[in-house]
This record gives C-alpha cells, sequence and structure tokens, in this order.
C-alpha cells in the first residue's frame, strides 16, 4: 500500500510507513473514543443503573490505548532493521498484550465491584458484603495474574499441566504452614458472616476485657476499652469465647442501684421519695427509652438496713454510670431533707455479768 511513496522517499521508504501507521491508528483511537464518549455514553445517561457507565468509563482508556499498542505492533513489524530480532520483538509484545489484558480486566473487575458498592450493598441488611469486597477484589486480582502467568507460560513452552500439579502439592503444604493465619483468616469470615457483633458495638468477653468494637479484621478483632487502650483479640480466640453484647438486641440497658433505709422508716414513704428522685433523674439527662418508670423492689433485711434496688434503664451502655452518679447525689440529698436514715453500721453486745 506504501508503494506510491518509493519515488519520493527512496530508502526511507518503511520510516515513513511507520509514521504513517502511527499516526492512523491515534486517529482512529480518537476516532473511536469520540464515538464512545458521544454516542454511547449518552445512552447509559439514560439508564437507572450506574453499571453501564461504570463499565464504559472503565473499557475507553483500554479501547484508545489498545488500538494504539496495534499500531505500534504493526510499524515495528515494519523496519528491515529489526528483522534479525523478530522472535524476541513477538515475544515482547506477547506479553505487553498479556499484561494489557491483565490491566483491562482489572477495570472492570473494578467497574463492577464499584457497582455492587453503590447499588447493591446499601440494599442489604448486613454489611457482610462490604466487608467481604476488599478481599474479593484481592483474590479476584490474584485470579487474573494466575492466569496470566500460565498462559506466558505456556506461550514459551512450559508444561502447564505438570506446573498446575506441583502448584497444588506447593499450595498444599503452603496450607499446612499457615494453618494458623487460615484459622485466623476463617474465624474472621465466621465472626462477619454470623455477626455475634458489629462494629460500634460494646462487649465483654468472658475473660473480662470489654470495650467498644472498632475493627474487625481478618486475623484480629480490636476493641477500645474505657482507658482508651486498644485490646487486640485473635479472631480464632474471639469465636470461641463467650460474648456479652450489651448492644444486642437494643442498645438499651438495664441497671440497678443498692441503698438501703433504717428500720424504723415508713417503707410505703421511702418508696415513693426514691422513685420520685428516680424518675426525675431520668427525665432531667433525658437518657432513658420513652415512657420508661423506675421500679423499686426490696431485698432483705440486712445487719443495720432494711436493703432495696432501684432498677433504671438508659438508651446506652454508657449512659448508665452518669446516671448512678446523680441519682445518688439527688437521692441523699433528698433522704437528707424528708429525715429519711440511712443507717450506720450497728453490732448490740451484751455483756455477761457472771463470777
Amino acid at each position: 500500500m506504501f508503494e506510491f511513496l518509493v519515488p519520493y522517499s527512496g530508502i526511507y521508504t518503511e520510516y515513513v510507513a511507520v509514521i504513517i501507521i502511527l499516526i492512523l491508528s491515534l486517529i482512529i483511537a480518537k476516532i473511536v473514543n469520540f464515538i464512545i464518549k458521544k454516542s454511547v455514553l449518552h445512552i447509559t445517561a439514560k439508564t437507572k443503573t450506574v453499571l453501564d457507565d461504570l463499565l464504559l468509563g472503565a473499557i475507553t482508556k483500554p479501547i484508545f490505548l489498545g488500538i494504539f499498542l496495534v499500531g505500534i505492533h504493526m510499524s515495528v513489524g515494519m523496519l528491515s532493521v529489526l528483522s534479525v530480532y523478530a522472535n524476541e520483538i513477538t515475544f515482547a509484545f506477547t506479553v505487553i498484550y498479556a499484561a494489557f489484558v491483565g490491566w483491562f480486566a482489572v477495570r472492570i473487575i473494578n467497574a463492577i465491584i464499584s457497582w455492587y458498592a453503590i447499588e447493591m450493598a446499601e440494599k442489604t441488611k448486613t454489611k457482610a458484603d462490604e466487608q467481604f469486597l476488599p478481599i474479593f477484589k484481592k483474590v479476584a486480582y490474584g485470579v487474573v495474574g494466575i492466569i496470566i502467568i500460565l498462559w506466558l507460560l505456556g506461550q514459551m513452552g512450559v508444561e502447564i499441566t505438570t506446573l498446575v500439579a506441583a502448584m497444588g502439592i506447593g499450595g498444599l503444604a503452603l496450607a499446612l504452614a499457615l494453618q494458623d493465619t487460615l484459622s485466623e483468616f476463617f474465624a474472621g469470615a465466621h465472626i462477619i458472616l454470623d455477626r455475634p457483633i458489629k462494629i460500634g458495638d460494646y462487649i465483654e468477653l468472658d475473660s473480662g476485657d470489654k470495650g467498644t468494637v472498632v475493627d474487625i479484621g481478618w486475623r484480629s478483632t480490636k476493641i477500645r476499652n474505657y482507658k482508651n487502650n486498644m485490646v487486640v483479640i485473635p479472631n480464632s480466640k474471639l469465636s470461641s469465647s463467650k460474648i456479652i453484647n450489651y448492644y444486642s438486641p437494643k442498645e438499651e440497658i438495664g441497671f440497678t442501684v443498692a441503698c438501703g433505709v433504717g428500720y424504723g422508716e415508713d417503707l410505703e414513704r421511702v418508696e415513693k421519695v426514691t422513685l420520685d428522685v428516680a424518675d426525675k433523674v431520668l427525665k432531667r439527662l433525658d437518657v432513658a427509652p420513652e415512657g420508661f418508670k423506675s421500679i423499686m423492689r426490696y431485698q432483705e433485711f440486712g445487719d443495720s438496713n432494711i436493703n432495696f434496688k432501684v432498677i433504671m434503664r438508659a438508651k446506652r451502655y454508657a449512659d448508665q454510670f452518669f446516671v448512678k452518679h446523680e441519682f445518688m447525689k439527688e437521692l441523699k440529698k433528698r433522704y437528707d431533707k424528708e429525715k429519711i436514715e440511712i443507717a450506720w453500721p450497728i453490732r448490740k453486745v451484751y455483756l455477761h455479768k457472771g463470777k
């Protein structure tokens, strides 16, 4: 097709042809890119889903570079000075094409995962899928990479069947060597799927550790205790522990405040005064569930007092401590005003007057 250039270019014909091919491939790539942006993008903008928009954005740049890459390959093949390196050039472009296909596949995977995170994950009741997306992305990248590498090795004449069998044996040996890590991984997957806890919950373990869950990873779970220190717990240990989740099924928590009054007090009056103080404190602090009223129950005849407990409720676990603090202050102040006695410890001692 470039024979008409011979009278004008002489020995430089192939170089002129290379330049023309590069320019034509660039022009074609620009035209295709223009058509995609003006025509296809206009169509996808009318659809309700963002999947087509994300896929279009993922393939636009690879298509442009792919067309230009083909032009480079064709132009390099026309240079006679490089003909002695034909095999090396062919293999080099094979590697380049394989890397290009892998990059193209990764962009498609990213687009699909982004679509799922935007449109689908928000509609599900659980957040497990959102936590699985990063690990799924890494696994997909790994699969693409392995396929590309195996294909390249096949092009180089390596026996793929033998290699895959060797990889299977090696994978088994690796799994045995990393069994502790894998156990933590699957324990983390169990926690994410079963959801006994979630980020933000206040939990207590049978080991005595308690705090707010700040992260659930694939190897460990992190909780922040009341000292603002981070406690890192291996997932295998967490999954086998007894867990008290103070935020499940609701964040509301019931708690008791113990007290006692002297034996000389009117118990009906004590109950009325105590509940009045408790309800006023809950109303002032605005931490109790709507409509809740405090409850008081006498417990026992103690050594010095008639003991009782006041049952109160708060919207969150941490609220109970401030409620107790304020309630005890107000109750003591009201008892002093009403002349209700909280007796000191009393012991009666009988002296024997024998000989």
